[in-house]
Order: C-alpha cells, then sequence, then structure tokens
C-alpha cells in the first residue's frame, strides 16, 4: 500500500544507522513490527491475576498423552 507520510527526518536517520537497515522502508517496516509485538506483550501482562493454576497439575505427565 503506497502511503505518504511526514517523517522526522532525524529520527528516521537514527533508526537506519542504529538498524542497519539499507532503506527508509525497512526501517518504517521493522519499527511498526516492533510496535505491534509490543503491544501485544502488554496485553498479555494484563491477564496477570486473572489466569487460575491448579497447584496438582502435572504438565509432564500432560505432554505424555
Amino acid at each position: 500500500m503506497a502511503t505518504n507520510l511526514k517523517i522526522d527526518e532525524k529520527l528516521l536517520a537514527d533508526a537506519l544507522k542504529l538498524g542497519g537497515f539499507k532503506t527508509k522502508k525497512e526501517a518504517v517496516n521493522k519499527a511498526l513490527e516492533e510496535f505491534v509485538q509490543h503491544r501485544r506483550q502488554l496485553k498479555v501482562l494484563e491477564l496477570e491475576g486473572q489466569i487460575e493454576y491448579f497447584d496438582d497439575y502435572d504438565y509432564k505427565k500432560a505432554r505424555q498423552a
């Protein structure tokens, strides 16, 4: 999808250098990928304290089944 964006040139230059990217497209796509991954990780953290675990659950036995 072709998109026109006004991107902070200094920030983009820093991303290109730090990431070792050859193109702006590579840098932007990687930044978006990492952003989505980070947000998904934050969603998992929201589950803390909401999942009930059973003390007698034997995960090794379940693997054999």
